[in-house]
């Protein structure tokens, strides 16, 4: 798709657990054996910086708000700015996260292993809101995606989703378990759980068919959100919104890995949404995003050359 106005509305990412994915690889994977990894490579993560990154690849610049601390915090901002993205690091006391993330090359298997982020203090907290109150120039999209630290309660989440609100900007989260809920009961702009996520807000095991058309359009009745995007894995998405549903499916593509997938989905849709597009063109181009991340190695993200071809290859 092509941008349709000449200036993409402005983008504000918030990531408020992001860390450092150290990827390696290995030669098989025993247990009680010292296994030699190769060379780790480090990259920054975390939800909405993954979108920033993704965005940055589609040629549309976003501030990228994130918590950072200790010496894994420094190696984060240093690769952003390798990125060169627009960075707006907030300091905090406690070691910024890592993750680990293994290929067992005899059977290009993925291990990926998550760590806790810390808490932050009342005092940093505070100072969190009143960075994202005090921005100038308040961006017209905010992308909140991610976890939120073991301990920080999603009360937190609301108050920063508020803050958007009142700087009418359209807010977009993507978060899980009582983060998600707590976004929906505040409201937003558009909401992006996936499947089994979407169940466990209504309270179920599983969704197929009727039950998932009737648990999204409740969302929107309850004014959760005005937009409401469901992914379907390899089977696509379907998009909610003003009555009206369209569901895609996924291209064939020969999957990698899946990192960052959902965190590509995002941006794609947000690039659409940037440019004009439609809501087809929306979801159509977070499908094609999503896939085309799913084809690169480890914790790559998408090429956009991958990305626009895809668009074009998505069905209903």
């Amino acid at each position: 798709m092509e941008t349709k106005n000449n200036k993409a509305k402005s983008v504000l990412t918030i990531t408020l657990n992001p860390c450092i994915d150290k990827n390696s690889t290995v030669v098989g994977i025993v247990p009680e054996k010292k296994l030699r990894c190769s060379t780790p490579k480090f990259e920054p993560g975390g939800g909405g910086i993954n979108v920033s990154r993704a965005l940055k690849r589609l040629e549309i610049d976003s501030h990228t708000l994130f918590t950072s601390g200790g010496k894994s915090g420094k190696l984060l901002e240093e690769l952003l700015k390798e990125e060169k993205l627009l960075v707006r690091p907030l300091r905090v006391s406690n070691e910024t996260r890592e993750n680990f993330i293994v290929v067992d090359v005899l059977n290009n298997q993925q291990y990926r292993f998550g760590f806790p982020g810390e808490p932050f203090t009342k005092n940093e907290e505070t100072t969190i809101l009143n960075a994202i109150e005090e921005l100038e120039s308040f961006p017209e999209i905010t992308v909140i995606s991610g976890s939120l630290p073991d301990s920080m309660s999603p009360v937190f989440l609301k108050s920063i989703i508020q803050i958007c609100k009142r700087k009418n900007s359209k807010v977009i989260v993507d978060t899980s378990g009582k983060s998600l809920e707590t976004a929906a009961e505040e409201g937003v702009y558009l909401l992006k759980p996936n499947l089994n996520e979407l169940a466990s807000m209504a309270g179920k095991t599983e969704l197929t068919g009727t039950s998932l058309d009737d648990t999204a359009w409740n969302l929107i009745t309850k004014r959760a959100a005005e937009v409401v995007v469901v992914s379907l894995g390899a089977s696509g998405a379907a998009l909610y919104h003003n009555g009206e549903k369209i569901q895609l499916k996924a291209p064939v593509v020969k999957v990698r890995s899946t990192v960052g997938a959902g965190d590509s989905m995002v941006a794609g849709m947000v690039f659409a949404l940037a440019s004009g597009g439609s809501m087809d063109e929306i979801l159509r181009m977070g499908i094609a995003c999503g896939s085309a991340t799913t084809m690169e190695e480890g914790t790559g993200l998408f090429q956009a050359v991958n990305a626009f071809r895809l668009f074009s290859e998505v069905q209903n």
